[in-house]
């Protein structure tokens, strides 16, 4: 191996290792510097840090504006459908960047949804669909609440870029991460028992949520990260439904499970045309779906006790009831949220956020790495 070549590979694993070492200190070093200082991040209610207030959001979850929300880092409710932060919030702190402002904040506080010396937005809201309101109306599909969609937020993003000088918007397309939270389960929760055929929300979904991306990269997006859905036979919400024969080896709802992976496929496969497409681009897939499983695989591994039950709520087996969640009288929260994963029925604890974040930041449930997009931006520097 020539001496040039060496000095080449050597620089580029030292490079990796900083990444990785300045990523999980970032919280507790001030100053550090990082290839992103903005993150613009969308999704659903695994995402919104704000944008949904009590008496919204899906149908059955509207009281994330009350106690024990919040119980666990914020000591109060934040809007957020957790017991604390989510993954978006563990990606901020990676990155020694403060939380993203719920764009909704933003606008009610300024009038115009823009924020002085801001660190990125969170467009995401709880309940959202990837494809539009109106498809669920004409279908008479009432338990939608949310009016929202992907391009409701796609809409949002669009006016708060008007606020922006023509620099700024270069600088935005050119240095920030834009993290695309997980979206489309609400889509397929939506039409449960209805005529509608999951054949025919996969490939609405994945157009409609294939022209949003496309439309971030035709903007001149150069660092994003997507996410999958997660193993949604594995949530509370779908252990309490289900029949019971309809398992598999890892005791979640299997049809669930099969709808998720099935989606995941296709979305992969478009992710990979649209790295073809923009090859400037750099579009990092999420694997949740993977990344959650391991987790019910060897929960004890991340601390984990209870795989199935949710913290809060009431009722057994589940200690879950559709019109009895968390928030409600009924309801109560379990001591210790950090050894469940699911939180609320639907929604996970911190704890199980955190194990996601970071898989996806410093593990191997992400392709290409997380690490690669790390390292192409500080090359670009």
């Amino acid at each position: 191996m020539s001496s040039s070549v060496s000095l080449l590979l050597t620089t580029a694993v030292s490079v990796t290792i900083l990444l990785f070492s300045t990523i999980s200190t970032a919280a507790t070093i001030p100053n550090i510097h990082h290839p992103f200082n903005k993150i613009y991040a969308f999704g659903d209610s695994f995402t919104d840090t704000g944008n949904s207030r009590s008496g919204e959001g899906p149908a059955g979850f509207g009281h994330l504006s009350s106690p024990p929300y919040g119980m666990t880092f914020f000591r109060r409710p934040t809007n957020r459908y957790s017991d604390g932060r989510l993954t978006i919030d563990f990606v901020a702190e990676s990155m020694n960047l403060p939380f993203l402002p719920p764009y909704l904040s933003l606008k009610s506080t300024n009038g115009n949804g823009t924020a002085t010396d801001t660190h990125g937005v969170n467009f995401a809201v709880s309940g959202a669909t990837v494809i539009k309101h109106a498809f669920f109306v004409k279908n008479n599909l009432s338990l939608d609440m949310t009016p929202q969609s992907i391009e409701t937020e796609l809409a949002w993003f669009e006016k708060y870029l008007e606020t922006l000088g023509t620099n700024q918007k270069v600088s935005l397309f050119k240095d920030s991460l834009f993290w695309i939270g997980e979206i489309g389960v609400n889509d397929y929760a939506y039409t449960l028992g209805s005529t509608v055929s999951s054949d025919t929300i996969r490939e609405l979904s994945i157009s409609t949520f294939t022209r949003f991306l496309e439309t971030l990269l035709n903007k001149g997006v150069k660092y994003m990260l997507v996410q999958g859905h997660p193993a949604t036979g594995c949530l509370t919400l779908a252990m309490s439904l289900a029949a019971e024969d309809d398992r598999d080896s890892l005791g979640c709802v299997q049809s669930a499970n099969n709808q998720s992976y099935t989606h995941n496929l296709a979305l992969q496969s478009k992710l990979k045309q649209l790295r073809i497409k923009y090859p400037s681009a750099t579009i990092v897939y999420a694997d949740y779906w993977n990344a959650y499983r391991a987790v019910i695989q060897n929960p004890s591994k991340y601390g984990i006790t209870e795989k199935f039950k949710a913290c809060c709520g009431t009722g057994e087996p589940y200690n879950f009831q559709v019109f009895q969640t968390c928030g409600t009288v009924a309801a109560t929260a379990c001591k210790d949220p950090n050894q469940y994963i699911n939180w609320d029925g639907v929604h996970l604890t911190e704890a199980m956020y955190k194990v996601m974040a970071d898989m996806f930041l410093d593990g191997t449930f992400t392709r290409p790495r997380f690490s690669n997009l790390l390292f192409k931006k500080l090359n670009s520097l």
